[in-house]
């Protein structure tokens, strides 16, 4: 599948992006390890999502829906899932794979992990270093998926991860649930919250000392209501489209504005753009609110490393602003990047590359001079972002762009091209 997107154009109205993924996700785990039901309204009905879903029907949890958006859940507890009779396929989610394999390294059966072809050239040696340091077994192919798991007891550990990641940091507090003696998880910089704030939400008790969260086990987790928030990182598309597109002036309803998630919004306003924060709430524990941004030229800034964890998704988004800005922008501390659903870096550097931006690679990040994009052919090499990204750079170049291998959006925002034509690109959708 590929996008064709005719140059120029605008973004005006209001528009909901759907359910944040990272909530999505722990609201499906936490849910089925819950004791009684757990409801959610306005999941991501995303592809990597349902394969979450379909990872916990697999392990005995009655699961119904998801219907519009609403999915209920019979938790089994803790102690209460069974053993997969077959593979679990977590499609192209690392997300999935990676909090499931802390999950199932404590479980007291053996079970195997596997995913697409994407998925499976994706390192996974920083999730199975810790956790076989807490005594799991997992057999790898030279580091990646399929991932065989042994599941058997675990012993709590202090852990300083040597590079932030929330996916890391989550996995570890699912496996200290199953572990004996307390598991602690020290973030060089802050990540992403959602996991602490949820296992609080469903009553599990959890320790936090400045950059450290601790977890013991012998709690229980009981199920909950929850409203999932609109997900930044597909609301960022949007953010830039209308920042970077003359005459725009666009509402995005709902979306989820923790603090550990808004780095792109910071980043973005550091460079010019006109974000402004509306009807600010919290729902389900997470800050929302209402986010308005219309049209403003861009300046070329130097990211500040602090930024980069609390944007990490987001960076695709950041390298189309820093080709659109006038001067030049630095990335560095980025090397997580390279380890996404593509090398992020060398996919982005190739793409405005192809649509006349000059793009310096860096190991850790990229120098990007701001300038003219041309109209032009760009491999999104099957990574949702990049797609996503370079449909709204069209609403800047001098031509259409077409994008190749567009069909893995729907792991992250089903319905992104009718929404995006909604709002007012150009796009339409080919069968290649």
């Amino acid at each position: 599948m590929d996008y064709l997107v005719q140059s120029g154009g605008r973004l005006r109205g209001r528009l909901r992006v759907p359910g944040d993924k990272s909530i999505s996700h722990r609201s499906v785990i936490l849910g089925a390890l819950a004791q009684g039901v757990t409801e959610i309204v306005d999941l991501l009905e995303g592809a990597d999502v349902l394969a979450t879903i379909a990872a916990f029907r697999a392990m005995g949890v009655t699961i119904t829906g998801p219907e519009a958006g609403h999915l209920q859940i019979q938790g089994v507890g803790l102690h209460g899932l069974q053993a997969p009779r077959v593979p679990i396929d977590c499609g192209n989610s690392g997300t999935a794979m990676r909090l499931l394999l802390g999950l199932l390294a404590g479980q007291p059966f053996a079970s195997e992990l596997t995913g697409d072809a994407s998925l499976q050239r994706r390192p996974m040696g920083r999730v199975v270093g810790p956790l076989e340091a807490m005594g799991a077994s997992i057999q790898t192919q030279d580091g990646k998926a399929p991932l065989r798991i042994e599941g058997r007891p675990l012993q709590g550990i202090s852990y300083a991860m040597p590079i932030a990641s929330a996916q890391v940091k989550s996995a570890l507090l699912l496996a200290g649930l199953y572990a004996t003696g307390e598991t602690c998880v020290q973030e060089p910089a802050p990540t992403r919250d959602h996991s602490e704030r949820m296992l609080a939400g469903f009553g599990y008790p959890l320790r936090r000392i400045g950059n450290q969260v601790c977890i013991r086990p012998g709690g229980s987790l009981q199920g909950q209501r929850i409203q999932v928030p609109g997900d930044i990182s597909s609301a960022a598309f949007f953010l830039l489209g209308a920042t970077i597109a003359p005459n725009s002036d666009l509402t995005l309803e709902n979306v989820g504005i923790n603090p550990t998630r808004t780095g792109v919004i910071e980043i973005l306003t550091r460079m010019g753009a006109r974000i402004d924060l509306m009807h600010l709430r919290v729902v389900g524990g997470e800050p929302v609110a209402d986010l308005r941004v219309r049209s403003a030229p861009l300046r070329g800034i130097e990211i500040p490393a602090r930024l980069v964890p609390l944007a990490i998704d987001e960076f695709p988004v950041i390298f189309l602003a820093a080709a659109c800005a006038e001067g030049q922008t630095r990335v560095q501390g980025a090397e997580e990047l390279r380890v996404k659903e593509s090398d992020r870096i060398a996919v982005m550097a190739e793409g405005l590359g192809n649509l006349g931006i000059n793009v310096k690679e860096t190991t850790d990040g990229a120098i990007i001079q701001g300038g003219v994009l041309q109209g032009g052919r760009v491999d999104s090499h099957g990574d949702h972002r990049i797609a996503m990204t370079f449909a709204m750079a069209a609403l800047r170049a001098q031509g259409p762009i077409r994008i190749n291998d567009c069909a893995n959006v729907v792991t992250s925002f089903p319905g992104f091209p009718p929404l995006a034509k909604q709002a007012g690109l150009a796009l339409e959708v080919l069968d290649q």
